[in-house]
Order: structure tokens, then sequence, then C-alpha cells
């Protein structure tokens, strides 16, 4: 009983980290759906390129002398969310938008067309073996002995839960008070009507997709810097997980990403921790049946009303 609180309090500080990964990357599948109804199933290659990204910027000025690694990470994040932001651009452009009003198996097809494109396009330009990232980020937050057990937290994962608490709320502000978020709530109502009303449809849908990757970049890069190694597959079991938290909490939800990344995360954790690791997926999708079954629009989800 002595060690069943320290070892409860450490798996949770892990499952709140990995859930805020998968958070943010649900978020670009959440804010794509509300407003045109397809899932974007490139979305977690997205996240890998903003890896990539990271970790070519810091190959490329890691030889700069005296540079604080706060200042490199800096540098890192901007460049992978500018980059990686025109991808997510390059992906509606390409993907979606000539689709829009075609049958929805299409444009899913077409998805899974960009995911597969990209894993391979990576591989071919950066190999398809696993590549270190340095360790920029070292050290801990706080490192307690309870019970004769340590529970710390890495500075790493401490890293991924601020920015992502940060960007959860500084999107779910400017979506609720800002002009460019009236119009996507706008869109998310009824499409066709904002259109006549005068927004720019085309111009909110880009914004959604480059939203998305400006946050699944970040993710990219502080998962990166917190494992130390990216390769190029690692965004499509990424995904996968992200859009089963956007589904378990309420696929079109904000807040319903964050707290079905959060939960998904911490029942990954936890059943790593007391069954065996290859159990963990098992668990978390009896969990998403379970909560489907009782509420077939997720958590926080809304009920859709068919218009007549």
């Amino acid at each position: 009983m002595d060690a069943f609180f320290p070892q409860f309090l450490q798996q949770l500080i892990n499952g709140l980290s990995l859930g805020a990964i998968y958070a943010l990357i649900a978020i670009g599948y959440t804010i794509v759906y509300g407003i045109i109804g397809m899932i974007n199933f490139a979305h977690g290659e997205i996240y890998m390129i903003g890896a990539y990204i990271g970790l070519i910027t810091l190959t490329a000025i890691g030889t700069a002398a005296g540079c604080p690694p706060w200042l490199l990470v800096l540098v890192a994040l901007l460049v992978a969310v500018v980059v990686t932001s025109a991808y997510g651009w390059a992906v509606e452009r390409c993907a979606y938008r000539s689709l829009r009003n075609s049958p929805r198996l299409v444009p899913l097809i077409s998805a899974i067309g960009m995911s597969i494109f990209f894993q391979n396009y990576v591989a071919v330009l950066q190999t398809s073996r696993d590549l270190p990232v340095p360790d920029l980020i070292g050290g801990h937050l706080f490192s307690l002995a309870i019970g004769g057990f340590e529970v710390s937290m890495s500075n790493s994962r401490a890293l991924i839960l601020i920015a992502t608490v940060v960007l959860m709320a500084a999107v779910t502000l400017y979506i609720g008070h800002s002009r460019m978020g009236r119009a996507c709530r706008a869109c998310s109502q009824d499409i066709q009507m904002a259109g006549l009303l005068g927004i720019d449809v085309n111009k909110v849908i880009s914004f959604t997709f480059v939203v998305g990757a400006f946050l699944a970049a970040i993710g990219g890069v502080l998962i990166g810097l917190s494992i130390n190694k990216i390769n190029p597959f690692i965004g499509f079991l990424a995904g996968l997980k992200a859009f089963t938290a956007a589904v378990l909490g309420g696929i079109g939800s904000i807040p319903g990403a964050m707290l079905g990344g959060a939960l998904l995360g911490l029942v990954e954790t936890f059943a790593s921790a007391l069954l065996p690791t290859e159990y963990k997926d098992i668990v978390s999708c009896g969990l998403l049946m379970v909560i489907l079954l009782i509420r077939p629009s997720g958590l926080l989800g809304r009920p859709e009303v068919e218009k007549v």
C-alpha cells in the first residue's frame, strides 16, 4: 500500500503528458471535422513532418557557439510551425478542395493517399531509420522520494503540459472572440449559408488546416525532444490515437479533444503499468467502444440535428 501512491502519482504525470500530445493532434481533427465534416487522415503525418523540421533546424543551427538551449528550441518551434503550416495548407488544396462536394469516401481515400505519400516522401529524404534528437531540455522540474520510490517530472514533460494548456486556451479564446473565429463558427453551423452571407469559406477552411498543422508541429517537436528519437512512421500511430481521442471527447468540440486526449493518455499509461504492454491498445479501444455505446456523440459532443 505504501508503494501505491507514489507509483500512481508517477503514472498520472506520465499519462497527462502523453495525453497532452494526443490532445494537440486531436484539435486538428476536430476543427476540420467541425467545419467541413471530413476527417483529415493525413494529419498524423503533418505531426511527423513537424518533428523532422524541428530536427533539421536544430541540426542546421546546432554549431552556433554559445547559443542557449532554450533559444535553439524556440527557433526550432518557430521554423517547424511555419513550414508545417504550409504543408497543412497544401493538404487542403490538393486533397480536399476539389473533392469537397464529392461523396465522403472520395476525400477520405485522398487523405489516406496523402498520408502514405508523406511517409514515403520523408523516408526517402531522411531514411526510414530512427534519427537521434539532441537532448536540449534535460533535467527534472522536480524529483521527490516518497515511500522509497522516486516521483519525478522531467523538464520536457513539463514543457509539453504547459505548452498544451497555453495553446489550447489561446485557440479556444481566438475561436470564441475573433472575427475569423466567428466565421469558423458560422461555417460549422451552416457552410452554405455562411458563403451566401459573404464569408470566404475557402479561406476559413484553409485557416482550420493551418491551425491544426500549427498545433501538430509543436507537438511533433516537443515529443522529439522528449523521447530523443524520431522516424517517418511516428505520425501514423499517433494520428490514430489522436483521432480516437477526438471521437472519445466528441469530435467537433475543442474541449472534447482536450478531455479525450487526457483520458486516453491516462488509460494507456495505467494499462501499460498494470497489464502487459501489448494490451494497452485493447484497453483504449475498449474504452472508446464503451463510451460510444453509452454516449454516441462522445463525452462533450452534441448529437447532430438533421435540418429539414
